[in-house]
């Protein structure tokens, strides 16, 4: 079974890590993800160890970091916490003004010896007590190398070797740098939060021609609802009654409302816009629209990419790497040179330098918005794994019927070899009681028109159907009959699905239905070759005659027809064994074998169905094709920023190393290349939340 936690406190991805490798160690314990974005933790165990798993990982998370609080998620309270986060964040804001004033004062006052270092000792414990006694605490606990133990001991040796005023002015610098840098990780997490906000509180039930105020989880399937304008839609459901427009933005991405009326679908999560509507609900909170998605969101970090794994195991090696460097920067040249204190000062200066925090926050952050950003542009990825895949995609395979076309018939032309018989309205007739998808596009289109009376309407399998029209045998159907017949068939240049209408064993005429291509379908694939995706390749099972036809309008580079299922995925193995990145574009119902075949499995039209969210790595929730563009692009825009973090805080701290082992620079520059360069790298992966334009 799986725990899930909130860690109230936390505040540091470096102690996320460290929880997340010591509840790991727990007995029982079989999988534990830590959510730094999320402060939230999950414990995988059997149900027999859930208890004394809970109560051992309190215990172990109590012991190595104090200030975080482990809470059951089901009893966070949000406004609680928001308060606490008040009150420390006035708390820190105090300690750093007062500081601030006692240091100018001491500059000006000038104290002699030994008043100053009492002072300088209380103000610097004033502004670093809290980090002194978590360096402490970790200490004993054998949680040594962290940000808080490498600041003590860099403050308190400047303090030893006679550098009062730069050892408190570290600690200060540190604080407003930690300060700054908690802000703009708390700013990206309230932007993530906030495309997630799409959960319903409440759901007004109909009883008995009232309305009761009650949460969605207790509302069973074939109840009403009643959603007035401008609450969120609680529950996926059927509109029984009323019409209106419903704004689908935060599922889709889609800024235009969306007109609903009797009859129509609604999906959980969407605002009603203008008028009251009366839903009946057809599935249950857990298995709603609006969870999945939710749920699909708050665990895609779980599934990380190799940079972020890479950039975790690189931080555990590098701090006590550069810890071994900075004890023997001190030792061997004061061997060779003499000048202890010099050597010392530019050893502790090393070692504000080394803490890794800026790539520790910066790459995952940088995935998470990425993944935030997609579901704003309404792309369900469902982990930074796949969303670094994706940026490697230069082959993207599309199933055709429901991705490029809308699995949607209608009749394009309409033929007639004899004008005394209307050829769409006695086939129409014929149809009228066929629930065939061509049937129903035959009779929408003679929509309007006035049918003939139908007697002795019959089904003939494998040919059409056939009956009695003003006492003349009529037949409509494929050109089986007409060969079975001995009929002549006409010679037909234009390509699609033909209807035949036979009267009296003559062939009246016929009707060419085709199967709609999508209007975005094209500009989909114009926008892949943008990219550089030149390889655009669609497998269908249809005929080789209309994949053609598809695959020439929208300018495919190789179009594959008659295909099952099992052919599909040999395709598809053998585009991947050539050391191509494969994308496979489907509606994740019917093409399940070749979703998870492909590097990326892509379910199109997914808003709503189980076996697409289950089959996909990632979902278009609107069937809109034209995302797929965009999905690559956000993920080429997040590696990106991840690869330019990874640079830059790596550039930085080498260059500083060097500065800072040389004696260049003072342990005030050695804070701006610790906590100035996480903030800067922060903000830049904050630049991942939004969709980058095509």
């Amino acid at each position: 079974m799986e725990l899930k936690y909130q860690l109230n406190g936390l505040d540091c991805a470096n102690c996320a890590a460290k929880i997340e490798r010591a509840v790991a160690k727990v007995d029982g314990v079989t999988k534990v993800q830590v959510d730094f974005m999320q402060t939230s933790l999950a414990i995988s165990c059997d149900k027999e160890n859930a208890e004394k798993v809970e109560l051992t990982s309190k215990q172990i998370i109590k012991k190595i970091e104090p200030n975080v609080v482990m809470i059951k998620k089901d009893t966070v309270c949000y406004e609680q916490n928001r308060v606490v986060e008040n009150k420390s964040t006035k708390l820190i804001v105090g300690r750093i003004l007062l500081t601030v004033f006692a240091l100018l004062l001491l500059f000006i006052l000038k104290p002699e010896e030994p008043v100053r270092v009492f002072l300088y000792g209380g103000l610097y414990l004033l502004i670093g007590y809290d980090i002194v006694k978590i360096a402490v605490i970790n200490l004993f606990s054998g949680q040594v190398f962290d940000e808080n133990f490498l600041m003590t001991i860099a403050t308190i040796g400047a303090f030893f070797i006679g550098e009062y005023p730069e050892a408190v002015l570290v600690m200060l610098l540190y604080q407003i740098g930690e300060f700054f840098q908690d802000y703009a990780v708390g700013k990206s997490r309230k932007n993530i939060k906030a495309l997630m906000d799409v959960r319903p509180d409440v759901a007004r039930l109909v009883k008995e021609s009232k309305t009761v105020l009650v949460k969605p989880e207790v509302v069973n399937i074939d109840e009403v609802v009643q959603i007035n304008p401008g609450e969120k839609v609680p529950l996926d459901g059927i509109v029984k009654s009323g019409s209106g427009y419903v704004d689908t933005s935060a599922l889709t991405g889609e800024s235009m409302p969306k007109m609903v009326k009797t009859g129509d679908q609604v999906l959980s999560g969407c605002i009603n816009k203008d008028s009251t509507l009366f839903v009946q609900v057809t599935k249950t909170f857990g298995q709603s629209t609006v969870n999945k998605i939710l749920d699909l969101v708050e665990n895609a970090s779980s599934q990380k990419a190799p940079a972020e794994r890479f950039i975790t195991k690189f931080a555990r090696v590098y701090t006590p790497v550069v810890v071994v460097l900075a004890l023997l920067l001190a030792i061997i040249p004061t061997l060779f040179v003499g000048n202890f204190q010099e050597w010392l000062y530019r050893a502790l200066t090393f070692l504000v330098i080394s803490c890794p925090c800026a790539l520790v926050i910066s790459v995952p952050l940088s995935f998470f918005g990425g993944i935030g950003g997609a579901s704003r542009a309404g792309i369900l990825i469902k982990g930074s794994n796949y969303l670094e895949t994706l940026a490697k995609i230069n082959t993207v395979v599309f199933d055709k019927t429901g991705t490029l076309t809308k699995g949607e018939f209608a009749v394009e032309q309409v033929v007639t070899l004899n004008n005394a018989i209307p050829v769409l309205a006695y086939t129409s007739a014929l149809e009228q009681d066929s629930s065939h998808p061509i049937a129903r596009s035959i009779v929408q289109a003679a929509k309007g028109e006035k049918l003939p009376f139908v007697t002795n309407n019959r089904e003939i399998a494998g040919f059409g159907v056939s009956g009695i029209i003003d006492g003349a045998e009529v037949f409509a159907g494929n050109d089986k009959f007409l060969k079975k017949e001995h009929l002549l068939l006409p010679k037909i240049s234009d390509i699609g699905t033909i209807v035949y209408l036979v009267v009296n064993n003559q062939l009246a005429g016929y009707l060419i239905v085709k199967d709609q291509i999508k209007p975005e379908a094209k500009q989909t694939i114009q926008a892949l070759k943008k990219l550089g995706i030149n390889q655009t390749v669609m497998l269908s099972g249809d005929r080789k005659t209309v994949a053609a036809d598809v695959g020439k309008k929208l300018g495919l580079s190789q179009i594959y027809a008659q295909l099952l299922p099992q052919d599909k995925v040999n395709y598809v193995e053998k585009l991947r064994a050539n050391a191509t990145k494969v994308a496979f574009v489907g509606d994740g119902i019917n093409d399940a074998p070749v979703l998870a075949t492909a590097d990326i499995g892509i379910a199109m039209g997914g808003l709503g169905s189980d076996a697409a969210i289950e089959a996909a790595d990632a979902v278009i929730m609107d069937d809109n094709p034209a995302k797929i563009a965009t999905a690559i692009r956000i993920s080429r825009k997040t590696l990106r920023i991840v690869k330019q973090n990874i640079i830059f805080a790596l550039a930085v701290k080498v260059f500083f190393l060097i500065l800072g082992a040389a004696g260049l620079i003072a342990m005030g520059w050695a804070v701006f290349a610790d906590v100035g360069v996480t903030l800067i790298a922060v903000l830049n992966a904050m630049r991942c939340l939004r969709i980058p334009k095509s």
